[in-house]
C-alpha cells in the first residue's frame, strides 16, 4: 500500500503528512539558542528542498528561539509552506512550562508568534492544553476563533485534547487539526484518530517515537531488517498507513537524520508486517 504524500484538508491547506517539528532546534531542554546554529538552518532549508509543506513551531520553543530561526532560514516563505504554531503555554524564567491562556495572553501569544516569524497570519494555530486539562475549552477557543474572523489566523486547531474538547470546539469554529501523544505503542487516542478521519481533520502525531519496550524494540528490528529498513522508519510507516487524515511532525536538529525521517514515508511495509505492529501495543513491556 503506497500513502499519499500529501494531505488537502481545505481550499487553501494542503499539508504534507510527513511534516517536521521544530523544537528540537532550540537548546537544551527546549531552552535558549541551538548547539550548533549553522546545523538549525541548514536543517530548516533542507526541509523545504525535501518537500515538506508542514512545519510545526511554537514561540514557546526558546522561548522565540525557534520561530526567529525559521524567519532567518526560511523568509520570505516558499508559497506551499503552512507554518502550523500552537498557544496556551508560557516559559518560565525557570524554564518551567506554564499555562497561559486568558483572553489577553493567547492574544498576546499570538501577536508573538506572527511578530516573530514575519508574518501578517498564521497559517495555523493550536490552542495546546494541560494534559490533565478536559475542561471546556470554550472560552479560550472563541478568542482564537474571533482572531480568525479579524484575519490574524487563517486556520484553528487543538493540542493535547480529549474527543468532547473537539465537539466542543467544532460548535465553535472549523478544525483542521488535532495535534496529541500517538504513536505504535501509545494508543490511547485511537477512537480520536478514526473520529477525525471520519470528520476530515487531520490527526497529527506529535512524539511519533520512542516509548518502545525492550520486547517492542526486538519486534520492530526484526520488521526493519526484512524492509531494509530502521527501526524507527518502521514505526514511522507504520503510524501514516494508521489513517488516510495522519500527519507527522518529528523532529531533529540534524540533516542526515532528517533525511531518514523523510525516507520513512517510501517504506513499504508487507501486510504480515502490518499485522504484527498493529498488535505491537499489547505486547509485554518487558521481555519475560
Amino acid at each position: 500500500m503506497t500513502t499519499s504524500r500529501y494531505l488537502t484538508i481545505t481550499e487553501d491547506l494542503t499539508l504534507s503528512r510527513m511534516g517536521f517539528g521544530a523544537m528540537q532546534l532550540a537548546g537544551p531542554g527546549v531552552w535558549g539558542p541551538p548547539r550548533d546554529r549553522d546545523e538549525a538552518l541548514a536543517v530548516l532549508r533542507e526541509v523545504v528542498a525535501l518537500g515538506i509543506t508542514h512545519l510545526d513551531t511554537s514561540d514557546f520553543y526558546g522561548p522565540a528561539t525557534v520561530n526567529e530561526l525559521i524567519r532567518e532560514a526560511l523568509h520570505p516563505y516558499p508559497e506551499n509552506l503552512r507554518i502550523v504554531t500552537k498557544v496556551g503555554f508560557r516559559r518560565g524564567a525557570d524554564r518551567s512550562w506554564n499555562p497561559s491562556a486568558t483572553r489577553a495572553e493567547l492574544i498576546s501569544a499570538v501577536h508573538e508568534n506572527l511578530d516573530h516569524l514575519g508574518l501578517d497570519a498564521l497559517d495555523v494555530v493550536n490552542l495546546r492544553v494541560a494534559d490533565d486539562d478536559r475542561s471546556s475549552l470554550a472560552e479560550r477557543f472563541t478568542v482564537l476563533a474571533e482572531l480568525r474572523e479579524q484575519g490574524l489566523i487563517r486556520h484553528l486547531g487543538l493540542s493535547n485534547v480529549g474527543e468532547e474538547q473537539l465537539t466542543e470546539a467544532q460548535g465553535i469554529a472549523p478544525v483542521v487539526c488535532v495535534q496529541n501523544h500517538y504513536n505504535l505503542v501509545h494508543r490511547a487516542d485511537d477512537a480520536l484518530v478514526d473520529r477525525c478521519a471520519r470528520d476530515g481533520v487531520a490527526f497529527t502525531s506529535f512524539f511519533p517515537l520512542g516509548g518502545f519496550s525492550p520486547l517492542q524494540s526486538g519486534v520492530l528490528d526484526e520488521i526493519a531488517a526484512k524492509v531494509e529498513a530502521t527501526p524507527q522508519q518502521v514505526a514511522l510507516a507504520w503510524l501514516l498507513r494508521r489513517s488516510p487524515t495522519m500527519l507527522l511532525i518529528p523532529g531533529t536538529s540534524s540533516v542526515a537524520h532528517l533525511r531518514e525521517n523523510v525516507a520513512a514515508a517510501e517504506v513499504e511495509l508487507p501486510e504480515d508486517a502490518v499485522a504484527v505492529l498493529d498488535g505491537i501495543a499489547a505486547r509485554a513491556h518487558s521481555a519475560p
